[in-house]
């Protein structure tokens, strides 16, 4: 019987949903994996480009082991969604190169600390800002999750191309029939439930 890794198993959820945010982007145009799809902008390049620098501020500056990366030098000031989206000028395969970077940054971090190895989270208040691996581990995990179901629906959106992995999209099918009937039948029944059907 296989000894239980906790550290091995919040790493193994980590890679599962980075590989999910960046599926998102296979196969759309520079225009569609830019463009904002909610009010408040989200999108799904800015997703990627987002999480890369919460990796590296939560697995690198928290730790110290800090990664000079300019990519990751937002002026929050200026702009307090500077890493919410990718400029005119940084290429879709720059922020992805950016996500593998700050990735393998904080791959080495994981590896190399035990979780109750101490960190300090510099821009959380101070009676929280001392954390451990194990700690940080599981709110990135979560973090990165969230990021991965905004992406899904944003691919939906655009597309209507929806699911868990390139490998196992986790749909109960493929029919668009199956699928329009299904979302008719909860039209309908939210219509019924509040009065107005």
């Amino acid at each position: 019987m296989a000894v239980y890794d906790p550290k091995a198993e919040l790493h193994r959820y980590l890679r599962f949903a980075r590989e999910a945010v960046l599926w998102k982007l296979d196969g759309l145009s520079e225009y569609d994996v830019r463009r904002p799809m909610t009010p408040t902008g989200t999108n799904l390049l800015g997703l990627v480009k987002h999480l890369a620098a919460v990796e590296l501020g939560y697995f690198g500056d928290t730790f110290g082991r800090p990664y000079d990366e300019p990519l990751a030098d937002h002026d929050f000031a200026a702009d307090p969604t500077a890493d919410m989206w990718a400029t005119a000028e940084e290429s879709r395969a720059e922020i992805i190169a950016f996500y593998h970077r700050a990735r393998a940054h904080a791959d080495a971090t994981i590896e190399s600390l035990d979780l109750a190895a101490q960190g300090s989270v510099p821009w959380w208040d101070e009676d929280h800002r001392t954390v451990t691996l194990h700690r940080i581990l599981v709110h990135v995990v979560a973090e990165t999750n969230r990021h991965a179901g905004h992406a899904d629906i944003i691919r939906e959106l655009i597309d209507g191309a929806a699911g868990l992995r390139a490998d196992n999209d986790n749909m109960p099918t493929d029919d668009p029939d199956w699928w329009r009937r299904y979302r008719e039948t909860l039209e309908e029944t939210a219509k019924n439930a509040a009065g107005l059907g």
